[in-house]
């Protein structure tokens, strides 16, 4: 069975971009563009992973995440973001909400290898 990956962002190009991409690596993707969309999929069809943008136009990434999280506690989740943070912040702060953080112009290979790293092939 395919492993499930949640994708969330309100730039239309880049989700399905990375839908079509992690889809041709033999994942399963659900691709949503608000908060709304993607609280639904995680209580109708729970992701194994969850790729969110930062920032939303109808929520905050990190609040989402947070309420995500407390629906599946362990699922993993990328943030991918335009905005470059210190490492310090990223340390202290997005850590403990986050399990990465990728900046959205790193390649696809490495985005594929951090969700390989997470749940696998």
């Amino acid at each position: 069975m395919k492993k499930h990956i949640l994708i969330v962002d309100d730039e239309v190009a880049i989700c399905d971009l990375l839908k079509e991409f992690l889809v041709s690596c033999d994942y399963r993707v659900s691709a949503v563009c608000s908060a709304d969309e993607a609280q639904r999929v995680v209580r109708a069809d729970p992701p194994q992973l969850i790729i969110s943008d930062l920032q939303l136009e109808d929520s905050d990434g990190l609040d989402m995440v947070k309420s995500l999280k407390a629906i599946l506690p362990d699922v993993p989740v990328i943030l991918l973001t335009g905005i470059h943070f210190d490492p310090e912040v990223v340390r202290d702060t997005l850590s403990k909400t986050v399990t990465s953080y990728l900046q959205k112009t790193v390649t696809l290979e490495r985005i594929l290898a951090e969700v390989r790293q997470l749940i696998g092939p």
